[in-house]
């Protein structure tokens, strides 16, 4: 099965919801008109990142009835989407959240695990931390969504791959930070490195999406990527700038890679589950 997957590398306005939704749907537009099955937004993609005390005033319920989140589950009757939200559940905690959409339908909604409290970050102040990391079944597999830190420690991906995501979807708004005398950021070298590394260990696709533009003096370097079950990167979106990157995936390659390289086959999570009960203990 071939799947074509659209990175939308976006910049967005803080706070302006309207404004973020209008932006998804002129790219939904473009996305379906080259034929796209998948398009991938990045992390807080309807109100912005460094968003403060304004979290409680831009949180959604997402549903149909919602204005901003109800065109986008309309749209995703023609085309997948992946966006990025502050959602407010019923005891008013506030999270970051990713959601699959398919045919009208929530299919999943990630809350993210890991909220950055050091140097630039804050989260840990305005947002309450998600508790689960599951796989989930979509028309053209199975995947998983993390958002951002989430992916910068080594559970959430393990724990997606045991689950049997073939497809992992890791939207971010990462800052540029580390320049160096190399002509790569240092954030986004590390990225790269992380991306080409999860996608070889776990045998699978990683679908990377970072946001671009500038927020409260912060810059974010954009720089969307797709790795193959080898570890090749297939699809590179440009620094600095918006884009569409558009790149169409076969998922057949899961089989080829994996009879090459059965290291699904022979993982052990009882391994796992019995070291980590004598950690703890």
């Amino acid at each position: 099965m071939k799947l074509k997957i659209a990175l939308a590398q976006i910049n967005t306005k803080l706070g302006v919801l309207s404004a973020n939704l209008d932006k998804h749907l002129s790219y939904i537009d473009k996305a379906k008109k080259e034929g796209v099955d998948l398009i991938i937004f990045p992390e807080l993609a309807l109100t912005g990142y460094i968003l403060q005390d304004l979290v409680p005033s831009v949180a959604i319920r997402p549903n149909a009835k919602d204005p901003i989140f109800g065109p986008l589950l309309d749209a995703s009757k023609e085309i997948d989407i992946v966006t990025s939200f502050v959602a407010e559940d019923d005891r008013h905690r506030f999270f970051i959240a990713a959601a699959y959409l398919s045919k009208g339908e929530i299919v999943h909604i990630h809350h993210k695990v890991y909220l950055p409290t050091y140097g630039l970050f804050d989260e840990g102040r305005f947002f309450a931390a998600g508790d689960k990391v599951e796989a989930f079944d979509t028309q053209f597999g199975r995947m998983g969504l993390l958002v951002c830190e989430d992916f910068w420690h080594a559970s959430p991906p393990y724990l997606l791959w045991l689950d049997g995501a073939e497809l992992m979807i890791f939207i971010s708004a990462s800052p540029s930070r580390g320049l160096t005398d190399s002509p790569k950021l240092e954030s986004a070298r590390w990225v790269d490195h992380i991306n080409q590394a999860y996608a070889s260990l776990f045998t699978t696709f990683i679908a990377s999406t970072n946001r671009v533009g500038f927020e409260d003096g912060v810059s974010f370097w954009g720089g969307a990527t797709i790795h193959d079950p080898n570890g090749e990167r297939i699809a590179t979106g440009p620094q600095y700038e918006e884009a569409l990157t558009i790149s169409e995936i076969d998922l057949n390659q899961l089989h080829r890679t994996r009879a090459r390289l059965p290291l699904l086959r022979d993982e052990r999570p009882d391994l796992v589950q019995n070291e980590l009960k004598r950690i703890l203990g």
